[in-house]
């Protein structure tokens, strides 16, 4: 029996598409290997949007396609061996954060890949143009170089006596060093330091937030990664208890408890990316479909965080929001 395999990323994430094995009756039920370098709790609204997605082309989980789960729990170090398992399951991958997928890429050059969540994907070698992926990968692009000096301008908006910031970020994340060196120019423009501070594992957590006090940081700026992903809320808390203004990349750390993010939307790129498994499983290459840009951003607001450090968020600000949390 003629198997057909499809693969795409969700934020931290794996997903993995392939037609029912041969023992199974004819019905060829594509079956989806959902890998997350995080935990199921922090991908839990990607996951729903995306099964939303999902059922809004005619695919109903359990009924006419099946998902398959595992998760790394922010241990980077798993993705390799949960990627090469779904290689040896004859699966299709779907991948959505930069380690995710470059395990993925790792562990085939025959798997359709589909991103849903990458930075760079042409800068980290992952596709040769965004117009002509070339080779078995393709998918959405979280990539926007603006993002990154506005989120700076933002913090300076928030509390204009902000000269020092410290950058959280993990070194072994595709995109980070085009990242920093993207926010170079505001920073200079706005007279702010950056302190980049490298989070390898859990443990560096507490150790960066000391390290950013140390530097005598007026602030915090999040790069994206499994490590501060996957341990969203220790990350807010201790944010909260140095009673630094703390810039998100994602809204969800916001939900936890953060004070303010500015980014895409992942949740609409979760969503979006459903229409990917549908057109592979369909029959379309991933070598000739346009890898997709960002096209929804969103501000959010936690005004009870605010609250809690003794901040006041300028009215002028708080107007941009396009949420605030109450």
């Amino acid at each position: 029996m003629k198997r057909k395999i499809t693969v795409l990323t969700l934020s931290a994430m794996l997903l993995v598409l392939c037609m029912a094995a041969e023992a199974q009756p004819v019905t060829n039920i594509p079956r989806i290997g959902f890998v997350s370098n995080t935990s199921p709790s922090a991908v839990a609204p990607r996951l729903d949007a995306f099964r939303q997605g999902l059922r809004e082309l005619g695919y109903l989980e359990g009924k006419n396609i099946v998902i398959e789960y595992r998760h790394s729990e922010g241990k980077p170090a798993r993705l390799p061996e949960l990627a090469a398992e779904l290689v040896l399951l004859k699966v299709d991958i779907v991948t959505s954060g930069p380690s995710v997928t470059r395990a993925a890429k790792d562990a085939t050059s025959t798997i359709p890949i589909v991103f849903a969540q990458e930075g760079e994907p042409v800068g980290s070698g992952l596709v040769a143009s965004l117009a002509r992926p070339g080779g078995n990968v393709t998918g959405l692009s979280t990539f926007s170089p603006e993002l990154h000096g506005k989120r700076l301008e933002i913090l300076k908006e928030v509390d204009p006596r902000i000269s020092r910031v410290a950058v959280f970020g993990t070194s072994t994340v595709q995109g980070h060093a085009l990242f920093l060196k993207e926010q170079e120019p505001t920073a200079r423009a706005l007279r702010l330091q950056l302190q980049y501070l490298d989070l390898l594992n859990f443990r560096d957590i507490e150790t960066a937030f000391r390290a950013a006090s140390k530097g005598r940081a007026d602030a915090i700026l999040l790069l994206s990664g499994p490590v501060l992903n996957a341990h969203r809320s220790q990350v807010v808390d201790l944010a909260a208890k140095s009673r630094l203004p703390a810039m998100y990349n994602f809204q969800e750390f916001v939900q936890a408890g953060g004070l303010m993010s500015y980014g895409v939307s992942n949740v609409d790129m979760a969503r979006r990316a459903a229409t990917y498994v549908d057109k592979i499983l369909k029959g379309a290459k991933p070598a000739d479909r346009p890898v997709e840009q960002p096209t929804k951003f969103e501000f959010i607001v936690n005004l009870k965080t605010a609250k809690q450090i003794g901040l006041t968020i300028p009215p002028n600000v708080l107007v941009r929001a396009d949420k605030v949390i109450r």
